[in-house]
């Protein structure tokens, strides 16, 4: 498997969807990286040399952000929304929706599982 930004991306798969692969580049990212360094995107991986991925390193390396780098920018910016306890930042700390979607009958897959409440029966008295 080929190695770019620290991932390792499927020989298998044609250039353009094995680029979305890694975390941060979708389609659009994909196409334009590859229209940037002017390979042919159905193209299989394992058919690349060595200095063509090479370029498309670089190329990532440079112009995106991508990986841990991307991750930690989103933890940062979540943390600082909870940190000046902003109505998005207490959202995400309470595990509900952020952007205005209705929780009443929806948003399970913020709110997790329900959990049933037991109904407590009164024990029959004995006579």
């Amino acid at each position: 498997m080929a190695r770019v930004a620290g991932v390792e991306i499927p020989n298998e798969k044609k250039l353009k969807i094995a680029l979305t692969y890694i975390y941060g580049i979708g389609k659009g990212h994909a196409l334009s990286v590859i229209e940037k360094t002017k390979l042919d995107g159905d193209r299989r991986v394992k058919d690349l040399s060595e200095d063509e991925l090479a370029l498309l390193r670089k190329e990532i390396e440079l112009n995106y952000e991508v990986e841990g780098e991307l991750k930690q920018k989103r933890f940062r910016s979540i943390k600082r929304l909870k940190d000046i306890r902003c109505y998005r930042g207490l959202r995400h700390k309470l595990g509900l929706p952020v952007r205005g979607q209705r929780t009443k009958c929806n948003a399970r897959t913020r709110k997790g599982r329900g959990l049933a409440v037991g109904g407590l029966k009164q024990k029959a008295a004995k006579i």
